[in-house]
């Protein structure tokens, strides 16, 4: 028998699961309304960044007025980046079925190892981190999931483990999934990563702030004196000498 620690661990848990579903359903009328190229960049950052604020910093606000907010926020960029690698998806598809060598096949293979990489990664990089171009974006992307490498290799294993399951005994709940599946392990990935980079910005804000200089700002008697002592004082030296008897100019 579960102890009440126990039930309030499975609502939790059931909860969260229930929640992942939703993001999902919402991620889908969000696709199908924006006809898929236009809807797909915008549903895929609501659901990284909601994930993101979830797994990292604890935050469950609601769901579907959270989501739409977070469509919209960015406006054509998180498009633009769908685009993009929509676009090299079809190139590398393309050199891979026509490539006359299979050394040019292998190589536009690991490219698209490389975009699929930056695929799962790029809209966590745009929902944390704050960058301002669509290639310092990709760049990001790629070096965090090469980065995380062992996590990547272990989150994909186990995300395909669980969809194969789902398709041999469970197939109604696949397309109920979705890429919730996907989302939440990526969440997982990369809420250790984000958290220590911004650690490590508190701690370089901290130093900072520690090692400014304190300047000081000498008094007007200090000021009068050290040109009072000049040997040969001009005219600014005669306006000081009138300012330290308290004569105005």
């Amino acid at each position: 028998m579960l102890s009440y620690e126990g039930l309030v661990r499975l609502n939790h848990l059931l909860s969260g699961f229930y929640r992942l579903l939703w993001l999902n359903l919402l991620w889908i009328a969000t696709t199908v309304v924006g006809l898929g190229i236009v809807g797909a960049g915008p549903a895929t950052y609501a659901f990284a960044k909601y994930v993101d604020r979830w797994f990292r910093l604890g935050e469950l606000p609601p769901v579907t007025a959270t989501f739409r907010r977070y469509a919209t926020e960015l406006g054509w960029r998180p498009v633009l980046v769908s685009w993009v690698l929509l676009g090299l998806g079809a190139v590398i598809g393309v050199n891979v079925l026509s490539a006359p060598s299979w050394y040019l096949r292998v190589a536009n293979l690991l490219a698209l190892v490389l975009l699929a990489v930056i695929t799962a990664y790029v809209y966590f990089v745009l929902a944390a981190l704050e960058v301002n171009t669509i290639r310092s974006t990709l760049t990001a992307a790629l070096l965090l999931g090469v980065g995380s490498l062992h996590w990547t290799i272990i989150g994909t294993t186990a995300v395909a483990a669980l969809y194969w399951l789902m398709y041999r005994f469970a197939l109604p709940l696949l397309p109920l999934v979705g890429i919730a599946l996907p989302m939440a392990v990526v969440g997982l990935i990369v809420r250790s990563v984000f958290r220590r980079l911004a650690e490590d910005d508190a701690a370089e804000a901290e130093a900072h702030t520690e090692t400014l200089p304190q300047q000081q700002t000498p008094t007007r008697s200090e000021r009068n004196d050290a040109l009072v002592a000049s040997r040969t004082p001009g005219p600014a030296g005669h306006w000081e000498r009138h300012l330290e008897k308290g004569n105005p100019r």
